[in-house]
């Protein structure tokens, strides 16, 4: 099985290069992030043609989330239960392959920076506020029994090597400790990071901004993740980080990140 996560930065904007890539690689279930239309405008006649079903929460605008899946599931949650948002950011569905079923969330975490401090400090509490409801709720699902992958675009960086010079971020809402602390807790509730499961090394960015020619010189960000308790985990094959879609005319500042697990 095959699972990709991509902030996309706009369907409308980038859709046409997402769903070339999309035919031919046909990943089983896409986490998509920042979609930037409202629920009734997302794409779907282009991804059902594909083959896939489509959940989607959308926004005019800003944020967005959407799971596509070539499997049939129920959606069971849109934003996080214990966290009252304007903004969608969070959503999650119960996959029923016949042979197991597990549940899958696509997360757009805020960025909690802002060129105004005051402005930053109140958008930086919104994001630890965030996490903590994003705990509580893989906590929760942990009481179901069924296996777990949460994805998306997560706007941390967990350790140093996940930057291109991490003291330029010392001291930014996306690396400070306390942001740090929150997703290393997701460890506790027994969610291993795929990418660094298999890689402890390399840099693996998946993002880099629009400025200064930072794709060309690699001034990147691995600031998106696959999050999967053990069932995935102990069936983890793959995990990479494909830049195809970066290197295209007009893309999102993210690419697609991608996990391939034996046994389905």
């Amino acid at each position: 099985m095959k699972i990709a996560t991509y902030n996309i930065n706009s369907i409308k904007a980038h859709g046409a290069n997402f769903f070339s890539w999309l035919k031919n690689n046909s990943p089983d279930i896409v986490l998509l992030q920042e979609i930037k239309c409202e629920t009734e405008n997302f794409l779907y006649f282009e991804c059902e043609s594909l083959g896939y079903k489509v959940a989607v929460l959308g926004q005019k605008s800003y944020n967005g989330v959407a799971i596509l899946s070539k499997f049939d599931f129920t959606v069971t949650a849109k934003n996080l239960p214990t966290f009252t948002d304007d903004a969608s950011r969070y959503l999650e569905i119960l996959v029923d392959t016949k042979k197991t079923k597990f549940y899958v969330a696509s997360i757009y975490a805020p960025n909690g920076c802002s060129p105004d401090k005051n402005i930053e400090t109140e958008k930086f509490k919104y994001k630890l506020e965030w996490f903590d409801a994003l705990y509580e709720r893989i906590a929760y699902l942990n009481t179901k029994s069924f296996p777990i992958i949460i994805g998306g675009d997560f706007n941390v960086m967990m350790q140093d090597i996940d930057a291109y010079n991490i003291e330029k971020f010392i001291n930014s809402p996306l690396y400070k400790k306390e942001i740090r602390n929150k997703i290393h807790s997701l460890n506790y509730l027994g969610l291993y990071d795929s990418f660094r499961t298999l890689d402890k090394k390399s840099e693996g960015f998946t993002f880099w901004d629009y400025t200064a020619n930072s794709f060309v010189t690699n001034l990147g960000l691995r600031i998106d993740y696959l999050f999967t308790t053990s069932f995935f985990t102990e069936r983890l094959e793959k995990c990479y980080v494909d830049k195809k879609l970066r290197e295209l005319d007009k893309p999102s500042d993210h690419t697609v990140l991608v996990a391939e697990f034996r046994g389905f």
